[in-house]
This record gives C-alpha cells, structure tokens and sequence, in this order.
C-alpha cells in the first residue's frame, strides 16, 4: 500500500499541510520541523509528486553535488577541490549554494541522494564522476530530477547533459607524444577500470600502439584500483620484466605522483631510465620531483560548465539535452625525455 502524505504527518507529528509546505520548502515552516517531516518522509520511503505544479514553482537556491566516495576520501585527490571551484564560482554567479552529499559507502550516498531528491533540498544535482551501472544516475532519470554529469556516461547517454573532455583522444595523444620520442614499450597504469574516463583513456592508449604496429602487452596494463602496497607490487612487477617498459601513461596525476614516489624507492630514474605522462596537471604536478609531463584537462571549466548547464536547465525547464567537450594539452615538463 502507497505511502501518503497523511502517514508521514503521522509519524511527524504535524499536520498534512504542514508536510506539503515542507515538500514546497515554505519558508514559514522551522528548520526543525522541516527536518523532523523529512525524516519521517525518508523512513517511510515517501516518494512526494516532483512534477507538482507547487514543486515546480519553489527553489531551494541550492546545487546538490554528489561525489564517488565520502566526502573525505574523495578530498585526498586534487582533482574534486579544484572541480568543485569550478561549480561555487558559478553557483555564486546565480546566488545558489550547494550541498555535499554525504555517507561513506555506496549505499548510504545513494540514500542521501534520495533524501535530497524526496526532501527536496535542492532544485538539481551535479554528479562529479561518470562510473557504470551508477544506480544514483538510474534514480535520477527514473524521477525526472535535473541533473548534469561530469563524464560520458556509459549508459542513455542521450538523455543526460554531461560535460567531458576527449579521453579517448587525450590517451592516444599521450602515448603517441612518448612514441615520437622514440618509446616503444609503453606501459598503462590506471584506476578502476568502471570510470569511463579510465576506459576511454586506456582504449586510447590502445589505438596509438595499434597504429604504430606495436603489438600490445597484457603485462604492461594495471588498471584496477590498489592499495599503496599492491601499487608498489605492480611496479616492481612492471620494472622486472625481461624487456621492461621504458615509459608509462598513468590515468590521472594523483596515482602518478604515488608511482614516482615508488620508482624512486625502487632506485628508478625518471626520464633516464622511465618516462612518465599523466592527466589533469594538478598543481603537484609542476612541483613534483622530476616535474611530471601531463595532459592539462582544464578541470575548472568542467565544474564550471556543469553548474551552468545545470542552471539554464532550471531557468528553462528545457529538455534538452547536451554534450559539452572541454579542450585539453600536454604541459611537457621534466618526466619525459628521449630514451
């Protein structure tokens, strides 16, 4: 039997009308009382009417942003800071603010996901990352709640705006840079492989060996998510081949500053004797030790376009759909070199 509005009044302790101006954000209602009815709704898995005449016409003037991880593991890489001015710059443009998902697994992100979609906390969502079989991004079309992706998604990639850099053309592009400078054995280490950008990266990679008629090693592709230690196991593996890689594409700068951090405990020298390029030219990137060779994928832009499709999308209540490429370049710096 359906949940309705008198059910989660009882539970609150309120009124009918006072869950439906909860449900329209009214701002008479006390904060604590809008999250008592809230909770009650969340509990009782009340799904409100999102194409309500009285939901449309309300804003909350807030972005809700959903990250891949919690919060605080997903902070640790550069990349989500840097991404997220990008998204405030905008938001603050239009007067908006914006809301973090929380939970730590996957379960309790997509639950807090729903309690911003069913509490209607904000008027439209920004998902930081594009991964397969994504039940939040499901949800999202199954409720017609707008929302924009940074990322090609893997799925009905026609009705989703998302906003993404060629990956597949950067990782060709990447690997065909250590190709004209005379490597030939070229690894790939990336992360975990549902990503698109890593898959997209990696088929990339792929093709620029292909073209060259180099035949294509099993033995020099990691691209599974490791712990520091399993990092360091693949490495040594990598380096301990007979006929070792002389060069690397590692997926994005963070897991390449760890993978220069080990060839240098492992006594490798980088570029005399490996040559590393990465992604996404972070700002640890210039200062590391050697300086890393990356593909500068303009990362405040991608936030920044992401807030604004978001945005026009609210101001219009346009169904259109949009795919939105940003540009990126190799910032050539000290971890490559002639072998």
């Amino acid at each position: 039997m359906a949940v309705t509005i008198k059910d989660v009044a009882k539970l609150a302790n309120v009124a009918p009308s006072t869950v439906s101006r909860v449900i329209a954000n009214n701002t008479r209602i006390s904060e604590k009382t809008k999250r008592r009815v809230r909770e009650a709704m969340e509990e009782l898995g009340y799904h409100p009417n999102l194409n309500a005449r009285s939901l449309a016409n309300s804003s909350t003037k807030t972005l809700g942003l959903v990250m891949p991880s919690s919060a605080e593991k997903a902070f640790q890489n550069p990349f989500f800071p840097e991404v997220l001015r990008g998204i405030s710059t905008k938001a603050h443009e239009e007067k908006y603010a914006l809301l973090i998902s929380t939970g730590v697994t996957e379960k309790e992100i997509y639950e807090a996901v729903v309690g911003m979609v069913q509490g209607r906390r904000v008027d439209g969502i920004v998902m930081l990352y594009s991964r397969e079989d994504d039940q939040i991004i499901d949800y999202l079309l199954d409720v017609k709640f707008p929302f924009t992706v940074i990322g090609k998604p893997f799925q009905n990639e026609e009705e989703i705006t998302y906003i993404d850099n060629d990956n597949y053309k950067a990782g060709k592009e990447a690997t065909n840079y250590l190709l004209e400078l005379g490597h030939e054995r070229i690894g790939f280490i990336g992360g975990d492989i549902s990503f698109m950008f890593t898959n997209d990266r990696l088929l990339g990679y792929k093709k620029a060996l292909q073209q060259k008629g180099i035949s294509l090693s099993s033995h020099y592709i990691v691209h599974e998510e490791l712990t520091e230690e399993e990092m360091k196991k693949a490495i040594v593996y990598l380096m301990s081949l007979e006929a070792c890689p002389t060069a690397l594409v590692v997926a994005d700068d963070f897991v390449a500053l760890k993978v220069l951090y080990i060839l240098a405990e492992l006594e490798i020298s980088v570029p005399k004797d490996v040559s590393v390029i990465s992604f996404n030219n972070l700002l640890l990137a210039e200062v590391s030790t050697p300086s890393l060779t990356s593909v500068d994928i303009n990362i405040y832009k991608l936030g920044y376009e992401a807030a604004d499709c978001l945005l026009k999308q609210l101001a219009t209540s346009s169904k259109e759909r949009k795919k939105i490429t940003v540009e990126h370049q190799i910032i050539k710096r000290h971890s490559t070199d002639v072998h």
